[in-house]
């Protein structure tokens, strides 16, 4: 069995997850509102709860590497100033 499933939803705000919730399962947020969720009851039930659709994790990845693309060209664009401020986006391997 998988240790992680994978899902896109929108965080609607307060209660969107709870204390509750990060004891039970595991959660991480990432661009595109993708997001990685334990794969165990809790988890499922959360996925459920906040109307996410089930996605795999190379679906997720596509997702996250396109966004992270997205950004990296807005960060190309910038002044030299303004790139100072911040660094480029990176792109990242989902767990």
């Amino acid at each position: 069995m998988a240790t992680n499933t994978y899902c896109t939803a929108t965080n609607y705000g307060k209660n969107f997850f709870t204390h509750e919730d990060r004891n039970a399962f595991f959660l991480s947020g990432h661009p595109g509102d993708v997001w990685v969720v334990g794969n165990n009851p809790a988890g499922v039930s959360w996925i459920n709860r906040v109307s996410g659709t089930a996605k795999t994790k190379a679906e997720a990845q596509a997702i996250v590497d396109g966004e992270v693309e997205t950004a990296q060209v807005a960060w190309d664009a910038l002044s030299a100033e303004e790139k100072s401020r911040n660094s480029r986006p990176v792109k990242y391997i989902l767990p």
